[in-house]
């Protein structure tokens, strides 16, 4: 389910694990540029956003990087996981998984056969 744009209390995107919701996924997205970074306030936001909502389960995706203090609070959360997904890593999932990427080209590789030559 995505919220909606604006006083989304900090939440885009909430994704429902089971069909009587007992897990729920509560997801931040941010596209920002990939040489901006990520720091620890947006994350404390983020998990603050989420308190009332008693969220276990959190994933804070960017285009951008997070820096080495928000990714150690990340780490250190207790009782909470949230997920850190940079620009970098979400590029390569989403290669991965084939979400956006469609193919261009495909590239053929030959080698000579050695047992054809052989045989004249």
């Amino acid at each position: 389910m995505v919220t909606q744009q604006s006083n989304d209390g900090g939440i885009d995107v909430i994704i429902k694990e089971d069909q009587l919701g007992f897990s729920n996924i509560y997801i931040q997205a941010k596209q920002w540029a990939t040489n901006q970074t990520i720091g620890k306030p947006e994350i404390q936001k983020f998990v603050g956003a989420l308190q009332g909502q008693q969220a276990q389960k959190r994933l804070f995706i960017t285009t951008a990087k997070f820096s080495s203090v928000a990714l150690q609070y990340a780490d250190n959360l207790l009782g909470t996981k949230i997920v850190l997904v940079d620009g970098l890593t979400l590029a390569k999932l989403m290669i991965k998984h084939n979400v956006g990427v469609p193919v261009e080209h495909v590239y053929e590789i030959k080698k000579v056969d050695s047992d054809f030559f052989s045989e004249l």
